[in-house]
């Protein structure tokens, strides 16, 4: 990749990354699309959720309940330890060497609590510098991750509550390159937190012999500090997100246990407001405002008013049927608003789970005419689960 300005390539990888505001100008609407720094933050990083279309607050829990609703740990089966691996391949259908990797790890440390930590790697692939007058100055690599630990307390017998904290860091430009180019980049630093909530029901007996459970989840992540790449630009914000989300889970038989999940999340970012030619503001809310301002702003901002504001919520559904806890499928659907970005797609999901290993992939499917970018998207899971290596 070729770039002879940063504040170019900065912007840029910002879309590539998030594919959000990308998508809605290849479809042509007018939109007015939130985008954020270190938007690696929100790609849903495990094969499990990314089948049942990216849904995972309201879920059963397992190793990486620490992205998805830290408050879930809380429930994990009796003395889990478990890892789990997962690799994605990202945005392949426009740059070739973007993915996502992401290690966590659960420990129980008795019947009311648990502890998890986790890793997340995102490679942006070798960039190509180039001064202004399109000479090759030197490739470099560009990368982000972000490292983070939880704790989940069960507060009564079917509620549980859960923290995390995370350390982000985010060098787009591998600072030499861009030195070399008389810019002046550092690479982004931020501190975010997790506050979360889960529901888990009694199973209850229906006609015929039948149970059922009801869940619920809340989570609020990425509350935290705005990046800076530079001395001179504004801060950024990083993906704070709300998301709210209620499952089923239908006990067929004893071998056969269906879920039925439903859940909406909302950027807790500020919404870009609408500008006359002069820069002045004419509908909506300056969004050039301290972090927490922009957390409550973000839910009265939008130019268009309520109907705006409903747009920014995002739509996620997701069923998993289980055999006998060995065999899984899963399916689900996403929906964004096409002026929001227009990310709509299916999803599709397996499941193996032997005594200690357990293997998941997922395959994403677009239900739009135009072609998407996250066309063709595979995920991959490893899980190990040591406490049952040694039953």
């Amino acid at each position: 990749m070729k770039i002879s300005s940063i504040t170019l390539f900065l912007a840029s990888m910002v879309l590539i990354s998030g594919t959000n505001s990308l998508y809605a100008q290849r479809i042509g609407t007018d939109n007015n699309v939130i985008t954020t720094a270190v938007p690696f933050l929100a790609i849903s990083p495990d094969s499990r959720s990314g089948g049942m279309g990216d849904i995972g607050v309201s879920t059963s829990a397992d190793a990486n309940s620490i992205h998805w609703n830290p408050a879930k740990l809380a429930f994990l089966e009796d003395g889990a330890r478990s890892f789990s691996l997962s690799y994605t391949p990202w945005l392949q259908q426009l740059v070739p060497d973007i993915n996502l990797a992401y290690l966590s790890y659960a420990h129980q440390l008795d019947k009311n609590q648990s502890l998890a930590f986790d890793f997340r790697f995102f490679s942006l692939g070798e960039i190509q510098y180039t001064d202004a007058n399109g000479n090759d100055i030197g490739r470099h690599s560009s990368n982000e991750f972000a490292i983070g630990g939880a704790y989940a307390l069960k507060l009564s017998r079917n509620l549980s509550g859960g923290v995390a904290l995370r350390y982000i860091y985010s060098n787009l430009t591998q600072a030499a390159g861009a030195q070399n180019i008389g810019q002046d980049i550092t690479p982004g630093q931020s501190f975010s937190s997790d506050i979360s909530l889960f529901y888990e029901g009694e199973r209850f007996v229906m006609e015929g012999g039948q149970t059922g459970r009801f869940t619920a989840g809340l989570n609020m992540s990425n509350l935290g500090t705005k990046i800076r790449y530079t001395a001179t630009d504004r801060a950024d914000f990083i993906p704070t997100n709300l998301r709210l989300g209620t499952g089923f889970i239908w006990g067929i038989d004893q071998y056969v246990d269906l879920g039925f999940h439903l859940e909406a999340n909302k950027l807790m970012v500020p919404t870009p407001p609408e500008r006359d030619a002069e820069g002045n503001i004419i509908a909506g809310r300056d969004d050039d405002v301290p972090f927490f301002q922009g957390v409550f702003q973000s839910f009265s901002d939008a130019p268009g008013g309520f109907t705006e504001e409903m747009q920014e919520v995002i739509i996620n559904a997701g069923v998993e049927m289980w055999y006998d806890e060995k065999f899984a499928i899963r399916a689900g659907y996403q929906h964004e608003h096409f002026e929001k970005g227009g990310r709509q797609y299916a999803t599709l999901g397996l499941g193996l789970r032997f005594n200690v290993f357990g293997l998941d992939f997922s395959y994403l499917i677009p239900t739009t005419l135009i072609r998407n970018p996250l066309e063709n998207t595979l995920r991959f899971t490893l899980f190990w689960n040591l406490h049952k290596s040694e039953s």
